[in-house]
């Protein structure tokens, strides 16, 4: 009888641990934002190489986005790089961050920060799959997402332009 209660307790407290960070949303954004963020990276490289142009990933304060020319000025019409299948993205973030369309983009959800380092407002694919900064050379890039206590990084070779 002694076990048995001892064996209650503990799935009790395992399962008030265990049911406060299934309802705390905040906790899934990290994860989701950074296999988004990867998913980005990679399909702009895979562009790039696909199209045998530039492909630029423009880092905006609430919204990152894919665009075929250069980050100077708005990014419209034909310049949007559409999103795999030409799905819009469902989430609130990107619906309210990037307005209408089939382009993509992907909001930052509230609660969560992003950080780059270095910190460019773009980086680019050439038509080899390399990633350049805005200086005009190669360059490796690291960005963080964090909300909280979580966080989960993202890093870009220099050379290959691998996303990890």
């Amino acid at each position: 009888m002694v076990e048995l209660i001892v064996v209650l307790i503990l799935v009790g407290i395992l399962g008030a641990i265990g049911a406060s960070r299934f309802f705390d949303g905040a906790s899934f954004d990290v994860p989701t934002q950074a296999e988004q963020v990867r998913a980005m990276l990679r399909y702009a490289q895979k562009s790039a190489i696909a199209r045998n142009t530039f492909v630029y990933v423009r880092f905006e304060e609430n919204r990152i986005s894919l665009c075929g020319t250069a980050p100077s000025g708005a990014c419209a019409g034909n310049a949007q790089i559409p999103s795999p299948g030409g799905f819009y993205a469902a989430d609130d973030a990107s619906r309210s961050q990037c307005g209408a369309g089939s382009w993509y983009c992907l909001g930052k959800p509230s609660g969560v920060t992003w950080s780059r380092t270095p910190a460019p407002d773009w980086i680019r694919f050439d038509a080899l799959g390399r990633p350049l900064l805005p200086s005009g050379g190669a360059g490796a890039l690291s960005f963080t997402i964090s909300s909280g206590r979580d966080s989960a990084s993202i890093s870009v070779a220099e050379e290959t332009g691998y996303v990890q």
